[in-house]
């Protein structure tokens, strides 16, 4: 057994060192076959860095020859460009000497001149004394003769050309003036209402008439009271007459009658009712009427205590025309004109439509109505522009602004157009009468024609007593009489005709 054992472990080291012999024969053929690998890639890289060099010599060798290549052409450029300045300059120098020789000459020849012009001075000193001393006068008395006979030669071509200037400036005027103004009125017409001093009211039945009177004229007593009318019974069947210069009270009294009589008790306590109930409505008439006066304008920053005072105009009149309609029509015209001049249309037709609206304030209160309107305005902040534009409409103020021309011309417009306002017809002629009165007080004056409703009259004078300038200023002289000692809405134009004529008969 121990053989065994030492049997197994000899097999066992032949087998370890036949496997270490066997290891190193497989690691050394490993090896040379590695070392072979590197040497052929070694040789593969030596091959191509060779001709990675080779490449290289042949691109630096190409890039060189073009390099120098171009080298050569810019070269030749270079040359080129410097013959090119060296002829510039060869010119530049041969322009210079020439302009050398050019100015000496010049200098030359304006040396000459001057020399010229003192011999001429020095002629024409001599030429002057030589003419003063034959004309026994100086140059300045000369011209001052002379000048004297041209405007004597000329005095009557003078007046003909002021005349005719002054002429076709006016004739312009006039007739731009009358293309606005027509083109306004053509634009805007409105109707207006006559307001009488009383106002009839219908009754539904005629027994009626003694419940309104009441016992012992209790009622009837209230009512004029409260409203502040007349009251007449017994004029008209089945209808009563109310009476008031104000028609904001006959209103008031109107609206009383009408819920009286709706509700059928009429006696003084309910009179009292009613009355305040119609004052209250009345004042949302009157903010209703002074909203759709400034809607209708398109005007939308007054304040509503100033719309409400307005309203009041509607139940106010002026020569039979009703005020508020008046201003409305007055701003839709002032609209239009500022629209034609280019001036501030908001300010024109607000100014419109306030210029009259101290006339909505009662009696009690002191003051023109233009002063009134102002502190109205003032008191609620209304632009100082529009109230600049409404308060010289009766010339109480300057016309501050060119605003102020277009509300005082609307004004006139809208008063004095036909139909617009009532005029008695014995103050009508005698404007007329009064105008052509005028007219014939002057010297020289023959006949006088007044036209058109008084808004012209027509001057003939005596050719041999006026002349061409007296006629002139006839017309103005005329013209300020008028202003002076006549009241007349609008303007009234003076025409002064001179007419020469000259008659022979051919026998």
């Amino acid at each position: 057994m121990t053989f065994n054992l030492f049997l197994q472990a000899g097999l066992v080291f032949l087998g370890v060192v036949a496997g270490y012999f066997v290891r190193q024969s497989v690691a050394s053929r490993r090896a040379n076959s590695i070392e072979q690998r590197l040497k052929a890639q070694t040789e593969a890289a030596r091959l191509e860095a060779q001709n990675i060099v080779l490449n290289a010599k042949t691109s630096a060798a190409s890039t060189i020859e073009k390099a120098q290549e171009e080298e050569r052409e810019r070269k030749a450029q270079l040359n080129r460009f410097e013959e090119r300045l060296l002829k510039m300059q060869e010119n530049l120098e041969r322009e210079l000497s020439s302009i050398a020789t050019r100015e000496g000459e010049v200098r030359k020849g304006t040396e000459r001149v001057q020399g010229l012009a003192a011999e001429a001075e020095k002629i024409r000193t001599n030429l002057s004394a030589t003419l003063e001393k034959i004309a026994g006068m100086s140059s300045h008395e000369a011209r001052e003769k002379l000048f004297v006979q041209v405007a004597e030669s000329a005095k009557t071509d003078l007046a003909f050309s002021m005349q005719k200037l002054e002429r076709e400036r006016r004739d312009e005027i006039e007739k731009r003036g009358v293309e606005i103004i027509t083109t306004s009125l053509q634009r805007y017409a409105r109707a207006h209402v006559t307001e009488l001093s009383t106002s009839t009211f219908i009754l539904p039945s005629e027994d009626l008439k003694g419940k309104i009177i009441g016992r012992e004229g209790r009622n009837i007593r209230t009512l004029e009271r409260l409203t502040g009318v007349e009251i007449v019974i017994d004029e008209h069947p089945e209808a009563i007459t109310i009476s008031s210069f104000d028609p904001m009270r006959r209103e008031l009294a109107r609206m009383t009658l009408e819920k009286l009589i709706k509700d059928g008790r009429i006696q003084p306590a309910k009179i009292e009712e009613k009355v305040e109930e119609s004052k209250a409505e009345l004042a949302r008439r009157v903010q209703e009427y002074g909203d759709a006066a400034a809607y209708e304008l398109g005007i939308v920053d007054f304040p509503k205590e100033v719309l409400q005072v307005l309203g009041r105009l509607h139940f106010r009149t002026s020569y039979g025309q009703n005020v508020l309609n008046h201003s409305i029509e007055m701003a839709h015209i002032a609209g239009m004109l500022a629209t034609e001049l280019g001036l501030r249309v908001d300010i024109a037709k607000k100014g419109a439509l306030v210029h009259d609206i101290g006339k909505a304030i009662d009696h009690e209160v002191q003051g023109t109505h233009v002063d009134i309107g102002r502190k109205i305005l003032k008191k609620y902040g209304v632009d100082e522009d529009v109230i600049r534009a409404m308060e010289a409409h009766h010339d109480e103020y300057p016309h501050a602004i060119p605003e102020a021309f277009i509300v005082t011309t609307a004004d006139a417009i809208s008063g004095a157009r036909p139909g617009a306002r009532r005029d008695s017809l014995e103050h009508y002629f005698k404007r007329l009468a009064d105008l052509e009165k005028i007219g014939m007080s002057f010297p020289g004056v023959q006949t006088v024609y007044a036209l058109s409703a008084g808004r012209e009259i027509r001057v003939f004078v005596t050719p041999e007593k006026i002349d061409d300038f007296a006629a002139l200023q006839l017309a103005k002289d005329i013209a300020h009489r008028i202003q002076a000692e006549l009241r007349y809405p609008g303007e009234i134009k003076v025409n002064v005709i001179r007419e020469l004529r000259a008659v022979e008969y051919a026998r």
